[in-house]
């Protein structure tokens, strides 16, 4: 939450918040580390503002054109490569090595230091050069059909 919060004072964090991760937040004590989100958008210039869970388009349109994005989710990890945002990952590993390895993802664990670090790096737009991995073109429909109708044809 430091790191977080010292990210947030450079520009403003909005945290859908899954209802599970909201009870811990009130478990652990952490409420006063978020502010209240109003719909008057010039009083959001710093801090962490949590919302509600958002459906799939709300939350592309949250993101899409994000600065930064810090996540602990794989498919997050998969649509900021796809749209070249840069990605900070707060796991130890990621089952999508592809996105650390050529996309804009790096995976930080939960270092503070790390976080902090590389947030500013992207805020400051010193992000690493992130490739779109290959086959990643929107067109993996059109391979399966191709390979089934093959398929189909040599029985």
């Amino acid at each position: 939450m430091s790191a977080l919060k010292t990210v947030s004072e450079h520009a403003p964090i909005l945290f859908p918040c899954h209802p599970r991760t909201k009870k811990q937040i009130e478990k652990f004590g952490f409420q006063n580390c978020f502010k209240q989100l109003t719909l008057n958008p010039q009083t959001i210039n710093s801090g962490i503002y949590l919302t509600e869970p958002l459906g799939y388009d709300d939350f592309l349109y949250l993101w899409k054109d994000a600065s930064l994005v810090i996540t602990d989710s794989g498919g997050m990890q998969e649509e900021t490569t796809a749209l070249k945002i840069p990605c900070i990952t707060i796991r130890d590993n990621t089952e999508r090595p592809i996105t650390a390895e050529i996309g804009s993802n790096v995976v930080v664990g939960t270092d503070p230091e790390k976080i902090v670090s590389y947030g500013k790096k992207a805020l400051e737009n010193e992000w690493k050069e992130g490739q779109i991995p290959e086959l990643w073109d929107g067109k993996a429909s059109e391979r399966i059909v191709s390979i089934l109708l093959e398929k189909s044809t040599h029985k």
